[in-house]
């Protein structure tokens, strides 16, 4: 069964091909990928009508790089797979009108997919793939959370953000130091540089005694020292960024730690942009060493948005009998989905 996925939620266009046989572990054949980060940058931001338009231009192009990288044909394709939510409505409608006339054109079924299952499955795209069952820590753009996966389409949510996601609160704080967008990754780079201990920032919910999340009130404090440093914020900007960073991860550390503990489970995935970080990374491993517990992560180029991760949730969907791909092509999406809504077929 070879699964053609397609990805376009936000400002991220994937295409990827992935080859499932019998019960075993898909394999991923090819990928690409194009990054709208440079696009966005003059705006702060992601303009989702220029995410869609992009996503438009790009999306045929990457699928015939796929299939010359993996030396196979669109004929070859058994099923379609495309990203139906959530995220962005426009950017997600341009994937699933691609997918669904290529599905058309071909006489193949299509299959639409939950992005957060992609992202929650994407270790098994590793050369280290996990073993169900698992905890895993889902850190990805606006969504935080803590889940107890027993198999494909079995999930429970153990914790979850209230209001703002780690994400959310590694790229607002770096846009009030004034770093570039996106700030995740600048922050994350900038605190190399810095004291972790400079600046005493809050740890929230950290001792709620629960495994839900809040980063809100943690972006506040970041604003609020900014200001008290006016001029010398300049001077002191990676202390601050390396405090910011450290909040988060020991928030993240101590909450995977206790999930872990509290289902008893020796095996933890961690999925989502932010999993590619890597004082998060240092943490969580030696944190888990100790405590015998394998801890298995995306490839860091499958960390962020990407079709590969789209095309793995279909094929193992479709072989745990979790989904069934379709004829029809007529199509909707969704750009709010609950993950833990998703129903088997």
């Amino acid at each position: 069964m070879l699964v053609l996925g397609i990805e376009s939620s936000c400002d991220e266009t994937g295409v990827a091909l992935v080859e499932a046989q019998g019960s075993a572990t898909p394999l991923l054949r090819a990928h690409a990928l194009h990054s709208q980060i440079a696009m966005h940058q003059a705006y702060g931001g992601v303009v989702p009508e220029l995410a869609s338009r992009d996503h438009i231009r790009r999306v045929l192009p990457l699928a015939q790089t796929v299939f010359l990288e993996a030396g196979r044909e669109l004929a070859d394709v058994d099923v379609v797979a495309y990203t139906r939510g959530p995220g962005l409505a426009g950017a997600l409608l341009v994937g699933a009108g691609v997918a669904c006339a290529l599905g058309a054109a071909l006489g193949k079924p299509v299959l639409g997919v939950h992005h957060l299952e992609g992202h929650l499955l994407s270790p098994f795209l590793s050369a280290d793939p996990p073993e169900f069952p698992f905890v895993a820590l889902l850190v990805s753009g606006g969504h935080t959370q803590l889940m107890r996966v027993d198999g494909v389409g079995h999930y429970e949510i153990l914790g979850e953000t209230i209001d703002d996601a780690a994400g959310e609160a590694f790229d607002k704080s770096a846009k009030l130091m004034g770093l570039p967008y996106p700030g995740g990754p600048w922050l994350a780079k900038l605190a190399e540089q810095g004291d972790a201990t400079a600046f005493k920032l809050p740890r929230p919910l950290l001792h709620s005694g629960d495994l839900d999340f809040s980063f809100a009130g943690l972006k506040t404090a970041v604003m609020t020292q900014a200001k008290k440093l006016g001029d010398d914020l300049e001077t002191r900007k990676a202390d601050l960024a390396a405090s910011t960073q450290a909040a988060i991860v020991e928030v993240l550390l101590k909450k995977s730690l206790a999930a872990l503990e509290s289902t008893g489970m020796k095996r933890l995935v961690v999925a989502g942009g932010v999993g590619a970080n890597q004082d998060l990374r240092r943490q969580l491993d030696a944190a888990c060493a100790r405590r015998g517990v394998r801890v298995h992560y995306p490839e860091l180029q499958l960390c962020t948005d990407n079709g590969a991760m789209i095309a793995m949730a279909a094929a193992m969907r479709l072989q745990a009998g979790m989904a069934e791909a379709s004829p029809r092509y007529a199509f909707d999406v969704k750009p709010r989905w609950p993950l833990d809504s998703l129903q088997a077929a």
